[in-house]
């Protein structure tokens, strides 16, 4: 943007701070000072004679103005110096009129630029910025609600989504620096290159705020590591879906839930977080039921399914377990079925409680399965004090865990090489292949229950593993 020399003051009707200063503007004038009057909402005011009509507020955006009025100087095209509001010690020094404004009260608050102005913002970065949205853009017609059209159009989960305004995405993308023509990798089924801005589409339309993309870009870029499986895990007829759990600071930045009701709804960070990641594979990817995604049942945490880990505990965190210091956040990925309750209410010793979750443990997918899936154990709080109490630590617990849920199984050809597991007769066999049982801490504090998570009855080398991915700051 060209500056004229000399002057510029930036003003708005609507504001009670630039009509008090309206006879100040008049006297910078009178004095023989090059003065420009940029007016954002009413070009009849002020009373100078230099005004410039800014109600497309161009000016106003390329100047950064955020707080009416302004003035600022400019010498040879360079803005040497400006000042916000009314203080008119300052407005004398930046003029040099030393009997300036001496009617007035020495000071003034301003007001809130109109360029600044929630959806205003947006429009006009996008309108005069560097920004732009590389997306195929999708006119909707001008009589059709926008969220049933996005339904017509095949981009829902069956629930509503935000319509994906290109104000919405921009203001979802200044959550992070990564540039948004950036390959995270190529989404399943479809294979189709996902970018961040891709992320963010998505994002949007599951609900998120801004502050969540972070989140959700790390969960995509864990769901397309090959070590995940995801292309599997749509193709599987099996209930499984990707189940994301969140640690480190973020999970209080974002507000997230890791108490009562943690796996079920009410919380919107947990909510669209992993909503997000869900609508990203079908969006991108392709990943539709009856289409590609073949699963016989489901499940609905197959909508999205999120939550974050309750860290106030002895134990040890998920992500610590993985490589990721507590200062830091992540999520971890993992193929997830729906949650079993597991409920114990009398045993106060973890040897009895161990034999509960075991219990529980032996029967998951088949009672006579051995090497069928992983699982998630999320400890409640109640069970988790009993074993908080006799100094048992996470790895304590896994292990006994592991040895009290040996059978004498089979392997039914769901994740072991052939041969690898001889008949029932054998003896017993381990239910879950050495690292299949993941422990987490959450849920509400009333009430002697854990749940338990299983997940795609493939994993290892043939299918899907637990991935973490640090969130970017």
């Amino acid at each position: 943007m060209h500056l004229p020399e000399g002057l510029i003051a930036i003003v708005k009707q609507d504001c009670p701070t630039c009509v008090l200063v309206d006879p100040v503007l008049r006297h910078i004038e009178a004095s023989g000072l090059p003065l420009t009057v940029y007016v954002q909402d009413e070009p009849d005011f002020p009373s100078t004679r230099q005004v410039v009509d800014d109600r497309s507020l161009e000016a106003s955006y390329r100047l950064h103005i955020e707080t009416v009025p302004t003035l600022i100087k400019v010498r040879d095209g360079q803005e040497q110096a400006r000042v916000v509001g009314w203080e008119r010690d300052e407005w004398r020094a930046l003029t040099g009129l030393a009997a300036l404004g001496g009617e007035l009260p020495a000071y003034r608050p301003g007001c809130g630029s109109l360029a600044v102005q929630p959806g205003i913002a947006e429009r006009l970065a996008l309108k005069y910025g560097d920004f732009s949205i590389h997306s195929r853009e999708v006119e909707v017609p001008t009589l059709s609600d926008s969220t049933e059209y996005c339904f017509e159009r095949g981009w829902s989960d069956g629930l509503p989504v935000v319509p994906p305004t290109a104000e919405r995405i921009y203001r979802m993308l200044q959550a992070t620096t990564r540039a948004p023509g950036e390959v995270l990798g190529a989404m399943p089924p479809l294979l189709t290159a996902c970018t961040v801005e891709k992320v963010a589409i998505n994002a949007v339309m599951a609900g998120c705020k801004p502050e969540y993309l972070q989140a959700v870009l790390a969960a995509v870029e864990a769901a397309l590591d090959p070590a995940f499986c995801l292309h599997g895990l749509l193709a599987t007829t099996w209930f499984s879906g990707p189940m994301i759990v969140v640690n480190g600071p973020a999970r209080k930045a974002l507000g997230m839930n890791w108490a009562g009701n943690v796996l079920g709804q009410g919380n919107r960070a947990n909510a669209t977080i992993g909503r997000a990641l869900q609508l990203t594979v079908r969006n991108v990817g392709g990943g539709k039921p009856q289409e590609t995604d073949m699963s016989t049942f489901g499940h609905p945490g197959k909508l999205g399914f999120c939550f974050a880990e309750d860290e106030d505990t002895p134990w040890t965190t998920l992500a610590e377990d993985r490589g990721v210091s507590r200062e830091r956040s992540a999520v971890t990925v993992f193929s997830a079925d729906g949650p079993l309750g597991c409920a114990d209410q009398k045993s106060r010793t973890p040897e009895a409680l161990i034999y509960s979750l075991a219990g529980s443990l032996r029967g998951l997918n088949h009672v006579d399965m051995v090497n069928g899936a992983d699982a998630v154990v999320v400890i409640g709080p109640e069970h988790g004090r009993v074993f908080d109490l006799a100094g048992w630590s996470k790895d304590d617990v896994t292990r006994a865990l592991h040895a009290a849920t040996h059978i004498k199984g089979v392997d039914l050809g769901m994740g072991t090489a052939p041969g690898a597991v001889a008949g029932s007769d054998a003896g017993l066999r381990a239910k879950f292949r050495p690292g299949g049982l993941t422990l987490v801490r959450a849920g509400g504090q009333a009430g002697m229950f854990s749940a338990i998570i299983p997940g795609w009855l493939v994993k290892g080398e043939l299918g899907t593993d637990p991935v973490t991915r640090e969130i970017r700051a």
